[in-house]
């Protein structure tokens, strides 16, 4: 069993890694629904309005590079947890449970319909019902791309230069400069100097 400090938040405990019940805490449930209406706010802004679009993001996000892209609609948790380098680009129905932190690196490439969910619930039924869960963090190198409807769980590290097979649930960490797929994900090869050619005009 986990112990417990006197007086300790349940936000506390989340930031800790421990075991936590948001809906116990009035200052996570405050932040969630912040992040919530503006997540809304943005899905309903014009997509030609896109000055408006990036101040949402900048309200939203806890850090945010240059040139970011983030097709409609996109959908997250907290919001301040999630930190974006820069040239970050992403298709439609982009969702991050980010109670805990979620980085990415600069020029990363997100397909369509994937999540990145560092949200998990117990395995033993009496803690599930009770309302506990748990927040690890996830880690996205530079230069990845993600193929489309890849779920990437808990507590995973994707490496710099790694390109993910489309509909791969990611549940182990990812060296760099790989390709990977499948579900459970796993190394395909190493990416090498043969794929440039390949796509060379």
């Amino acid at each position: 069993m986990e112990s417990k400090k006197v007086g300790e938040t349940e936000k506390q405990k989340l930031a800790a890694g421990k075991l936590y019940n948001a809906g116990l805490d009035l200052q996570l449930q405050s932040e969630l629904l912040r992040a919530k209406q503006l997540c809304f706010n943005y899905n309903q802004t014009p997509p030609l309005d896109k000055e408006k679009r990036l101040n949402i993001l900048y309200q939203l996000l806890g850090k945010l590079g240059s040139a970011p892209v983030i097709e409609q609609p996109f959908y997250c948790d907290y919001g301040y947890n999630i930190e974006i380098g820069d040239y970050f680009y992403s298709n439609v129905n982009l969702v991050i449970l980010d109670c805990a932190k979620v980085s990415f690196g600069d020029h990363v490439f997100v397909a369509p319909n994937c999540g990145f969910y560092t949200a998990g619930h117990p395995l033993d039924k009496l803690q599930r019902n009770s309302g506990l869960e748990f927040g690890h963090p996830i880690r996205v190198g530079n230069d990845v791309w993600i193929g489309a409807q890849v779920a990437v769980l808990p507590g995973v590290t994707i490496g710099d230069g790694a390109v993910i097979g489309a509909g791969s649930v990611i549940t182990k960490d990812i060296p760099s400069g790989v390709l990977a797929a499948g579900n459970p994900c796993r190394v395909i090869r190493e990416i090498t100097s043969d794929d440039k050619e390949k796509y060379r005009n």
